[in-house]
């Protein structure tokens, strides 16, 4: 093969296509709306993002969505921002997700595990007898539609449970991962005001328990909206005072009632990273969510009421709500609560084997770090389950494509997938009929116009450009919180081409009609997967008297690694010592969490800013990637253009 046309690393047989529900969707559009019979997945694409109306309708009627009372219209209108999708229609998300109950009631609907790796079965009867119990006891305790209900709170049942009542009644959900500090957990609760906290005592995490009752007390004091807090004895604590004991609230046998909403209706708030400033409170709708999640998870990962569902997780990335909706298809799904290398990196693979798991996905991080280690999974589990392993967080190295291939199995369907909290979907990913070339996803998704541009907005191929989206998806957002005139949703995304969303990724659209991610465009920080802000960092940084200013870079590695230093600019009398270095540390680990801790503190003379104030985030991260000073900043926009040469140097002598 020549460089321009490389073999791929795996190709589905006949019967894997056959057996894709992608390609039973395909003909049966063909048949009912006029889509393309031939052609394959590329001809299935043109015509869902040529076609918005007739393939959006399709899909609602293939996924069965029981629309209470029936939409007017498709899309009423496809500006960007400000779509109207299916009009009029009302539905509920919780009710969907609870379908397989009147039909599989004794047949797993979670399966939970902790570090312990013993699983432990909800049913879908068990499940939805919860909800109803807890949806009847929210009610009671004065929840309506569209009141906000959050929750600190790990990947386990109670989580799952909170999220659909909170639904079913018509309420927003939010949630934060228990190893967020207060600091970081307010920035976020305090902008929504939410009516009820669900909330852990502590958590376990490498083998030790976390105790967060001091920081529940804080969330507590300082959100002055609650009506009621929730407590979960995770760690088995009594129920403090003032609050209602979670076995109380779901000891009911209550069938659930599920209120009827407005396609638009909000479903949960996810939060951008705070990069400049707080982090953006991302409102998604109810009808949104369903028919794009459906959309990925049925016809992408093609999981279905066979398949067990596990991705590695915590609540506060938009993955866990992605691998909540695996209900959505009727699939099992399995829920960690843990280290993702406790009690060895091999972890999740024992995972994956012990809960027959058939789609697996995890961070491409914790991939390279497999292989790092020289664990193999193939070798030493029975992964013969396993249909697909899925990443995402940040793209996967081609040395990571070749490592599952190698260490797994040869047959593996390896998806490499690509989106964003922002859409809670993927614009880019798995597709089960076509196949994977090493580090490559494998195409843009249905109904998702995705293009790479130029500055003049001109579509490119086979080079690098801006990844756009041209035509409007479903779970985009309805709006920021607190965004009155919709200003701040309208620069995050619509200000570069107006009418077009321009994610902040730099891809390549292959000639194939595959895609290659680069990384960010932007300056946003992004650890295993989990998208991080700089404003937080700066904020704990900057309280110490020692520390001035500061300026934190997170850097895509050539071989998949990600490497993040803080530079300081210090007090006058200040050293940067082992006791400050170890203070820094320990100051973002307690105030943000462990993965906002920097992986090497370096002492500057002082940092550049743009003539505005603002820290020059963007080209700093340029210079240490290599571009030469010429073309990483203009220089006439920076207020001491000197203090660059530093980081220009810096990227040489780490070669």
């Amino acid at each position: 093969m020549s460089a321009a046309q490389p073999a791929p690393l795996w190709t589905p047989d006949r019967e894997f296509i056959d057996n894709a529900q992608i390609t039973r969707f395909q003909a049966w559009a063909a048949q009912r709306y006029g889509a393309p019979a031939d052609g394959g997945y590329a001809a299935l694409h043109q015509w869902s993002v040529e076609n918005l109306d007739t393939f959006w309708t399709a899909l609602t009627e293939w996924f069965d969505v029981r629309f209470s009372t029936p939409y007017e219209q498709v899309l009423a209108d496809r500006s960007m921002p400000g779509a109207q999708w299916f009009t009029g229609g009302r539905l509920n998300y919780a009710e969907h997700a609870l379908r397989a109950a009147a039909t599989r009631p004794d047949e797993p609907a979670l399966l939970c595990v902790d570090e312990s790796q013993e699983p432990v079965t909800v049913t879908w009867a068990e499940l939805r007898r919860q909800v109803g119990s807890l949806t009847a006891e929210l009610r009671a305790l004065g929840v309506r539609p569209g009141d906000r209900v959050s929750g600190y709170l790990p990947n386990i049942e109670q989580s799952v449970v909170a999220l659909l009542a909170t639904a079913a009644i018509g309420a927003v959900w939010t949630s934060c991962a228990p190893d967020f500090g207060a600091r970081s957990v307010l920035d976020r609760f305090q902008q929504i005001e939410p009516v009820v906290l669900f909330a852990v005592d502590g958590y376990r995490y490498g083998g030790k328990e976390h105790d967060r009752r001091e920081t529940v007390a804080e969330l507590r004091r300082e959100l002055p909206t609650l009506r009621a807090v929730v407590h979960i004895p995770l760690l088995g604590t009594e129920t403090p005072e003032g609050a209602l004991a979670w076995p109380d609230l779901v000891a009911a046998d209550t069938e659930p009632e599920f209120e009827q909403v407005p396609f638009e209706h909000p479903l949960w708030v996810l939060y951008s990273s705070g990069t400049t400033g707080l982090p953006k409170a991302i409102v998604q709708s109810q009808g949104g969510i369903l028919v794009e999640h459906l959309k990925q998870l049925g016809l992408h990962c093609d999981l279905g009421p066979g398949d067990r569902f596990f991705w590695y997780t915590s609540t506060g990335w938009m993955m866990w709500n992605f691998l909540v909706s695996g209900l959505l298809a009727g699939t099992t799904v399995v829920l960690y609560d843990g280290s993702p290398g406790h009690p060895d990196t091999g972890a999740q693979w024992r995972i994956a084997e012990r809960t027959g798991a058939t789609f697996f996905g995890t961070s491409a991080a914790y991939v390279m770090a497999c292989r790092k280690a020289e664990v193999h999974p193939g070798r030493d589990h029975d992964l013969s389950r396993v249909r697909c392993v899925a990443t995402t967080g940040s793209p996967l190295p081609p040395d990571g494509f070749r490592w599952l291939h190698d260490e797994v199995r040869e047959n593996l369907w390896i998806a490499s997938v690509s989106g964003g909290t922002d859409v809670c979907s993927c614009f880019a990913g798995g597709v089960p009929t076509l196949p994977v070339y090493i580090g490559e996803l494998q195409a843009p998704s249905l109904g998702t116009d995705l293009q790479s541009w130029d500055p003049a907005g001109k579509p490119l191929v086979d080079e690098v450009g801006e990844l756009v989206v041209t035509n409007p998806l479903p779970s985009m957002p309805l709006h920021f919180w607190n965004d009155p005139d919709g200003s701040r949703y309208h620069d995050s995304y619509f200000d570069t081409y107006p009418g077009v969303w321009r994610h902040g990724d730099w891809i390549t659209l292959t000639g194939r009609g595959s895609v290659v991610i680069h990384g960010r465009s932007d300056s946003t920080l992004n650890r295993q997967g989990v998208r991080m802000g700089s404003a937080d960092i700066y904020e704990a940084v900057e309280r110490l008297p020692e520390i001035r200013e500061s300026l934190v870079i997170g850097v895509e590695l050539p071989d998949g690694g990600y490497w993040m230093p803080l530079f300081v600019h210090l007090a006058p009398g200040a050293a940067l010592d082992d006791a400050l270095r170890n203070k820094v540390k320990q100051t973002l680990r307690t105030q943000l969490s462990p993965r906002h801790v920097p992986d090497e503190i370096i002492e500057i003379d002082a940092v550049p800013h743009t003539l505005t104030g603002k820290r020059l985030e963007v080209p700093v991260k340029r210079l240490l990637q290599g571009t030469p000073l010429a073309k990483a900043v203009n220089p006439g926009s920076v207020d001491r253009v000197e203090l660059l040469a530093f980081y220009e140097d810096l990227a040489r002598a780490r070669g």
